[in-house]
């Protein structure tokens, strides 16, 4: 279906891009996301989702918004401090492009829903705090064959990676077999986490999330991007598929 004059004028610096263009424009409005917590990482990606034009996006979360916050989830505001965060999301994304279709799912991934909440998408993103549901999203994406974005942050320090096991790289099980300790990844509220880092982590999940949608450029299948933001570092390090890796690996 050819777009609309409103949709041509929303999207011109997109439909320009020589890598996008009408029909990479069309492939995102008819796309299908699903973004798995939208607090520091989940805020900046989905608006720039919803920017972008995500035909139906599911914004799967079950905490509420507090004070402490809003120094990095920018998709909130201080009034809806106390409200659940999915609730928030519909609203901001909805103000934002009134034309995207915003599914809120106030839940926690769990072993009896996630496949039933993560099927029927073409792609998810996943930027929760929790190693247990990351573990539990790998597992539900491999098995569904829905490709992954995955992004983390912490401190200065923040991490971007794409996974589609079925193409011969590798899955987050792969890279992470076993939980971290508690030393070792902090929660925020211990360790601290610069707001600003949320955003550009975040961003580039966005950005390999429309990467992937228009088959644009190389995605980051095989490889780990590191960013250092006190040092203004980045580094690419590649990832291989983990031979007897329970979830994709494959025998020697």
């Amino acid at each position: 279906m050819p777009l609309a004059d409103d949709e041509l004028e929303r999207y011109a610096r997109h439909i320009v891009l020589h890598e996008i263009g009408g029909p990479g424009q069309q492939a995102l409005i008819a796309a299908r996301v699903a973004v798995v917590g939208a607090g520091g990482l989940g805020s900046p990606a989905l608006l720039y989702l919803a920017a972008a034009g995500v035909g139906e996006i599911t914004v799967i979360d079950d905490d509420r918004v507090s004070l402490s916050n809003l120094q990095r989830q920018v998709l909130h505001r201080d009034r809806d401090v106390g409200r659940p965060k999915v609730e928030s999301a519909v609203e901001t994304l909805g103000a934002l492009n009134p034309s995207v279709k915003v599914t809120a799912r106030d839940v926690r991934l769990d072993a009896a829903n996630a496949q039933e909440i993560l099927a029927g998408q073409d792609l998810v993103l996943d930027g929760c705090d929790g190693f247990e549901t990351r573990r539990l999203v790998n597992e539900t994406c491999a098995a569904l064959r829905i490709p992954l974005v995955s992004g983390a942050i912490g401190r200065w320090e923040g991490q971007v990676s794409v996974f589609r096991p079925w193409l011969g790289g590798p899955c987050y099980a792969c890279l992470f077999p076993e939980a971290p300790s508690p030393d070792q990844v902090p929660a925020c509220a211990e360790a601290g986490v610069l707001g600003a880092l949320a955003g550009m982590i975040g961003s580039l999940m966005a950005s390999e999330a429309v990467k992937l949608i228009v088959g644009a450029g190389e995605p980051l299948d095989g490889r780990l991007l590191l960013w250092d933001a006190l040092d203004a570092e980045a580094r690419t390090i590649r990832v291989k598929k983990r031979a007897g890796c329970p979830v994709c690996g494959v025998e020697d």
